[in-house]
């Protein structure tokens, strides 16, 4: 098993007393008191997470309009209102922070609270100044707040832009303005927007003018980024039932019977270390000598360690499933889930969620096999396109076996992008290629995301999510393609728009547009800078989007700090 060094694993994380401690009591749980069946040794597999193993689940999709206490509210006037129901989504955030281990999503932010204001006989015409405060209030909120755990923000996605009537609009356009006009310290809460013929993404639909002012914001500040609900994925799903949780993370399909993001979340999932499976397959036992051999002999060690994974999920499901009604509080006490708890049960709410058996560095794997980059040889392409196909068959038969929601997660690996590679060594010195230039590639200090083209391709934006887009069809646990861009687009939300077009014709679900942005913390001046052109100060800070949430380079891993290093801009 996979054991990370004492670096910060989440950028998220700012110091504290509170923050040391529960650092401390979990390592000595993960370490010490955790014994997980069967797990692969040496850096094959990862389990996220693992603190929370048989006690709470990752994420969830709240199911708002149900969990909401409009009973709290009667009688109360509308000033009231409007600031407790904001006030109430910032303490549900804390306790449901506190209560899972990963994000939060509000499936549809502006239809909902659209639908609670009306009920409680709210509008926002003559409201719309403390409106306005409420939600920006809120977004900083979510920006500055670190007491998750003593360290951490909190994980929370916004997703909206379906929304047509007039309040709904409303909340999408104040929400965007809001945050666009925060400040350039302030990338956080995670903001989608959701496109979909019809409602937005042509110039006749009635919410063309909120995604062009999306897009006008994703120019300055890389949020909101952009769930395409027409991509060949998602095109047959009812769009209000699709969200992005967390960085990436899709829940759909429900075996028993709840299909969509609301009310639903991830329980667990497990990334599996590629290219290592790759080194090993090829460097062992029969030593396969063709591309074919080796494709089928990585194929065939994938399988093996893939089964072990599913043994340790299966074995996470089962355990929090019965895990102590005490420890869901905030769950019992709101409908957030599409069970009620306090009616069905823990076991019989949490068997909705998914389990998700993850991948990172596809590319270095075909790499290894034939020799050649997959997104610059053909032949290399087809085999990385079998190979997750594969993968996602491989899921998808774990779903029939143990009649559970297993998928597919195209893993983003903040914490493990650079800790997998640690392996690399020591299997390059045993084979003794260790100073074997072809291999170089292995020792560059992290791993490609997920299915990713390389950072430093130097590819074309286009090229880049043509290449991309037919993955995402596979990896129905999440997936994302990023287009890296020289600097901050400012005012081309046309042209971000045409790569988006491009996406969702390529098969991309889930799009973000990154560019390299740094703030003078003195005076606020941004831009790409050593030291600001304005003050002349050298504290800055350089915001940067690894894994799907926009952090401070400051607290990145080492991997990932590797990453930035190398990334070439997609022309």
């Amino acid at each position: 098993m996979l054991k990370e060094n004492q670096e910060k694993l989440n950028a998220a994380d700012r110091k504290s007393y509170v923050g040391e401690i529960y650092n401390i009591g979990k390592r000595a749980f993960e370490y010490e008191e955790l014994d997980y069946p069967n797990n692969y040794p040496n850096g094959y597999m990862y389990v996220h997470d693992k603190d929370a193993y048989g006690r709470t689940y990752n994420c969830l999709g709240f199911d708002i309009k149900n969990a909401f206490p409009y009973k709290d509210f009667e009688g109360l006037d509308k000033t009231l209102i409007i600031v407790g129901t904001f006030d109430f989504m910032k303490e549900l955030f804390a306790k449901m922070g506190n209560e899972q281990s990963g994000g939060m999503a509000l499936v549809n932010f502006d239809i909902d609270f659209a639908h609670i204001f009306t009920k409680l006989g709210v509008d926002f015409k003559g409201n719309e100044p403390l409106f306005k405060a409420c939600i920006r209030t809120m977004i900083l909120w979510c920006n500055n707040m670190h007491t998750r755990m003593g360290q951490t923000s909190y994980y929370v996605s916004f997703n909206i832009g379906l929304g047509t009537d007039e309040f709904s609009r409303f909340l999408t356009y104040t929400l965007i303005d809001e945050f666009e006009n925060a400040g350039d310290l302030v990338f956080k809460p995670n903001i989608i927007f959701k496109v979909h013929q019809g409602v937005n993404r042509s110039k006749t639909d009635p919410n063309f003018d909120l995604y062009q002012k999306s897009l006008n914001c994703s120019a300055k500040k890389m949020i909101p980024t952009y769930l395409l609900c027409d991509c060949e994925e998602d095109k047959n799903t009812d769009p209000l039932l699709l969200s992005v949780m967390g960085c990436r993370t899709r829940v759909v399909d429900d075996i028993h019977g709840c299909k969509g993001s609301v009310g639903r979340g991830n329980i667990a999932n497990v990334s599996i270390n590629l290219p290592l499976i790759a080194l090993r397959s090829i460097f062992e036992n029969d030593k396969p000598q063709t591309v074919e051999q080796k494709y089928e002999a990585t194929k065939k060690l994938w399988l093996e360690i893939a089964g072990q994974t599913a043994q340790t999920l299966v074995d996470r499901w089962k355990k929090t499933l019965n895990a102590k009604p005490e420890l869901f509080p905030t769950n019992h006490e709101y409908k957030l889930w599409c069970e009620d708890m306090n009616k069905v049960g823990v076991k019989e709410t949490l068997k909705h969620g998914t389990l998700a058996i993850g991948f990172i560095g596809l590319s270095e794997t075909i790499q290894l096999i034939t020799g050649k980059k997959f997104w610059e040889d053909d032949q290399s392409y087809k085999l990385a396109l079998d190979f997750v196909a594969f993968m996602r068959s491989y899921t998808d038969s774990l779903t029939k076996k143990y009649g559970i929601n297993f998928s597919l997660l195209a893993t983003a690996g903040e914490n493990i992008s650079g800790a997998f590679t640690e392996y690399f060594d020591m299997y390059l010195n045993r084979y003794e290629i260790n100073a074997d230039e072809n291999y170089a590639f292995l020792r560059k200090g992290f791993l490609t995301n997920s299915f990713h083209v390389d950072v430093d391709s130097g590819v074309s934006a286009i090229k880049k999510l043509q290449l991309e887009g037919p993955f995402h069809k596979y990896s129905n646990g999440g997936s994302i393609s990023y287009v890296e861009l020289g600097e901050a687009p400012l005012g081309n939300a046309e042209g971000l728009a045409e790569l988006t077009e491009v996406a969702i014709q390529s098969g991309v679900r889930y799009l973000g547009f990154n560019f390299p942005k740094d703030v003078c913390r003195d005076c606020g001046t941004s831009g790409l800078f050593d030291k600001c052109p304005v003050c002349g100060g050298k504290n800055i800070a350089r915001i940067r989007r690894v894994s799907g949430y926009l952090e401070i380079l400051d607290g990145f891993t080492k991997g990932k700090t590797a990453e930035v290093a190398h990334r070439k801009e997609n022309k």
